[in-house]
């Protein structure tokens, strides 16, 4: 592992430091020529003169030459072997690198990328890549969702090199702009998760997505337990509270430590046991929740209601309910992540 810092130039400045590398090298190499010129041979009039130098110089460093104008002596030409040749190499390798990086590289990626983007479906949309969007991208790789299934959305570029070094797609960009949320294919996403740091964002956020996909499933990440009424009324489907989770983590602990711990572990996949909510199957339609759960049933969401597996709505299943339920971790890999 190595440490990175981000480039003191920016591209165009690397181009100018490449090129100017080029002008020194070039005016050593006529230094050199002009000062030793009775070692050269004008084969048109005999006469080497300044221009004789440049041209020479010019064609020497980056070609092979045409004969015209030749080295005679020994040591113009060990200094055209010796040091001429190596800087042609590395002319080459100047040009063929700063090609590759600013034409070819940039060129096929904006081809892959318009590509990626044209073809998503059945993605997550992340919005804000901060502390908490962060962890939110490792724990949905971490459950098994899959990388190239998760789009990144922030202002901030930086931020989005951890996420491009996961395998996941990147854009920087506003997301309370409606073009940028367009330019995702946020209609066609399974779900979006929005944590940007800012309450008043975040909500902005959840309320452009909402009128662009009003049947989307959103989760939000409110700080202030007074924007959690707003953030429903803009559309979203899950209001998490990070300060309300840590109060009940710490209110938990006060009955005994095991409390909160189980708490956490059922929050993490890192955990011995998961909740895992999903969409039943045809085959489990008139079963009890008990008899359906592949771990212990605890809950029935069933048309915006809840229901306990201990009510009279537990004991039958309908098509289309959604269950909740805890899985042992030697059951992990039997469940669906869907």
């Amino acid at each position: 592992m190595t440490l990175r810092r981000k480039a003191s130039l920016n591209e165009w400045q690397q181009v100018g430091v490449r090129i100017l590398l080029m002008f020194v090298l070039l005016i050593l190499i006529i230094g050199f020529h002009w000062y030793e010129r009775d070692g050269l041979r004008d084969n048109v009039d005999g006469h080497v003169n300044f221009y004789d130098v440049i041209y020479f110089t010019m064609i020497s460093a980056t070609t092979t030459g045409y004969g015209d104008v030749i080295p005679i002596t020994d040591r113009a030409r060990m200094f055209d072997a010796v040091i001429v040749t190596p800087i042609r190499i590395f002319f080459i390798l100047i040009l063929a690198g700063t090609a590759y990086t600013f034409v070819i590289k940039r060129t096929w990626h904006r081809f892959l990328m318009r590509r990626i983007q044209t073809n998503l479906c059945d993605h997550i949309v992340v919005a804000g890549y901060g502390t908490s969007g962060t962890q939110t991208v490792d724990e949905l790789v971490a459950r098994g969702a899959d990388p190239a299934k998760i789009v990144v959305i922030d202002p901030n570029n930086s931020a989005l090199t951890r996420a491009e070094d996961l395998g996941c797609a990147a854009i920087q960009a506003d997301a309370t702009k409606t073009e940028a949320l367009l330019a995702v294919r946020l209609d066609q996403a399974r779900a979006m998760m929005i944590s940007a740091g800012r309450d008043d964002t975040s909500i902005l956020i959840c309320l452009t997505a909402r009128h662009l996909a009003p049947h989307l499933p959103i989760s939000i990440a409110i700080r202030e337990l007074d924007n959690e009424l707003p953030a429903h009324a803009a559309g979203a489907s899950s209001v998490i509270n990070p300060v309300s989770f840590a109060g009940l983590l710490l209110a938990g602990s006060v009955e005994g430590q095991g409390l909160s711990e189980y708490i956490r572990d059922l929050a993490s996949c890192g955990g011995h046991v998961r909740l895992h909510e999903r969409v039943i199957e045809q085959f489990e339609v008139g079963k009890s929740l008990g008899e359906a759960a592949v771990g212990i049933g605890m809950r029935i969401m069933r048309d915006g209601e809840s229901i306990g597996f201990w009510e009279d709505g537990a004991k039958e299943l309908k098509a289309g309910d959604r269950i909740i339920e805890v899985i042992p971790e030697y059951l992990f890999p039997k469940v669906k992540t869907a």
